[in-house]
């Protein structure tokens, strides 16, 4: 599902993604009705702009999270501006790609975002990972206490969790320990079911806290 509220934009995506395999559901101009469409296509992914003529793209994801909890929101936006990146990550998008970004990148992106890796133009990446850094720094007590009450994890799943918080793909975690990508995709899920959490996104701020990222 594509999200802009410029038309010949909203339509040149959709028509990228069209060619390039992928079903494009829905296509809208405005959040509100991006959350309602959402909540009836049920779309895997949704490429959505910040800057919206009725709410902001950081609300629609909060929205959008609501109505559809298994969607996962690429966000889209000609802005990279620190504090959006941050809010956007924060409510929930698996990733964030300039409109400067290629075709090949563009497509690159939404394929991983449906595969719940987290993407983020260059330079980016490090500025969500330094926040997550700022914030488990500034919740050593709180995680403490999250470790002693945390599920236990097998050995493999640690070893791949580590993995995770450096930002790795899964692609990149199956050749450094010798396994396959599915075999690490299921590790994730795993892991993600233990640990309660929706998102490779949630899990790299999990590891973070715990200093599996060193």
């Amino acid at each position: 599902m594509v999200v802009d509220d410029h038309p010949m934009w909203r339509e040149g995506v959709a028509r990228d993604l069209t060619e390039a395999g992928h079903e494009v559901v829905a296509s809208c101009g405005e959040g509100r009705q991006a959350i309602r469409v959402a909540a009836a296509a049920r779309p895997d992914v949704v490429v959505l702009d910040l800057q919206l003529p009725d709410i902001s793209g950081v609300e629609v994801i909060h929205g959008l999270r609501a109505a559809h909890p298994g969607v996962r929101v690429l966000m889209l936006s000609a802005s990279g501006e620190q504090q959006g990146v941050l809010d956007a990550v924060t409510a929930g998008a698996t990733g964030y790609l300039l409109k400067s970004a290629g075709l090949a990148e563009f497509l690159a992106a939404v394929r991983r975002t449906a595969a719940g890796e987290p993407v983020f133009t260059p330079g980016l990446a490090g500025l969500v990972l330094g926040e997550y850094r700022r914030l488990a720094a500034g919740g050593d007590q709180a995680a403490a206490g999250a470790r002693e009450a945390a599920p236990r994890l097998t050995d493999r799943e640690t070893e791949v969790l580590r993995l995770v918080a450096k930002g790795m793909s899964y692609r990149q975690i199956a050749e450094r320990l010798g396994l396959s990508h599915r075999t690490v995709q299921n590790h994730v899920q795993n892991t993600l079911g233990k640990l309660q959490l929706h998102n490779r996104v949630e899990l790299t701020r999990y590891a973070i806290e715990r200093g599996l990222d060193d």
